[in-house]
């Protein structure tokens, strides 16, 4: 396992909240944290509007896809929030397990995703204060 911290994000379809909270870590951690999102039931791609949200703030996901959950990708983590989605993780011995209640962005649009996207921004900021990872951003 490495040095740097790990953290997944998993909601049942991996097309929204996970896929939004994958690209805030990744923009704000950089190479200081591995990132990963999943889901139980991953959907046929990401979100639009997700996108569309994430664009407006300068986070090109579009050619993200949705992932399967696996089992390794929960023991490969440190850290596992679920997105208030009703999606479990396998729980395991020395893991962090975090439900961040967000709203659904499924099927609506952009003006109703920004608060969502922005509360994600707020969240994962707060998880990299924990981590002890300044924020690049």
């Amino acid at each position: 396992m490495s040095d740097k911290p790990s953290v997944l994000f998993v909601c049942v379809h991996n097309a929204g909240r996970s896929q939004m909270a994958a690209a805030w870590l990744t923009r704000l951690a950089g190479d200081r944290v591995e990132v990963r999102s999943a889901g139980s039931n991953p959907g046929a791609g990401v979100n639009p509007a997700a996108v569309e949200a994430m664009a407006e703030v300068g986070i090109d996901i579009s050619a993200e896809v949705p992932k399967m959950l696996t089992v390794d990708a929960v023991k490969e983590s440190d850290v596992c929030i679920t997105m208030g989605c009703g999606d479990t993780c396998p729980v395991f011995p020395g893991k962090r397990y975090l439900d961040w209640q967000l709203e659904d962005p499924a099927g609506q649009g952009v003006e109703a995703v920004r608060p969502i996207r922005d509360d994600i921004e707020r969240r994962v900021r707060g998880l990299l204060d924990e981590l002890g990872v300044p924020a690049q951003h």
